[in-house]
């Protein structure tokens, strides 16, 4: 697996809001409301980041109960492991800022 995987902000909302199981519409719901209604998915922009995570093995895609046409995905043990890798990319990022940031008060 390539090491430093940075993920859009899409991205990692996307599979933040697979952690428990999920269809296409109640993603992008989760997304907006984690995002403070900063990030709003069209489903195409959606369903092309599912299939490219499904590929990756990021995600799966849950087996279709009969007669419903949603989809659900779930994020995997895979994907949990690159959200939980962005996260502390993320912390690291936050804590260099604030260390080089501290003590300039030219806000």
């Amino acid at each position: 697996m390539p090491e430093n995987i940075v993920l859009t902000e899409a991205t990692y909302y996307i599979l933040l809001s697979l952690y428990d199981p999920q269809h296409g519409y109640g993603i992008m719901q989760e997304v907006e409301r984690l995002s403070n209604g900063r990030v709003r998915l069209a489903a195409g922009t959606l369903y092309g980041a599912l299939n490219a995570m499904v590929e990756k093995g990021w995600i799966i895609q849950l087996p279709v109960e009969d007669g419903s046409r949603k989809k659900n995905y779930q994020i995997t043990p895979l994907g949990l492991k690159i959200l939980k890798e962005e996260i502390e990319r993320l912390r690291e990022l936050v804590v260099n800022g604030d260390r080089i940031m501290k003590g300039n008060n030219n806000d």
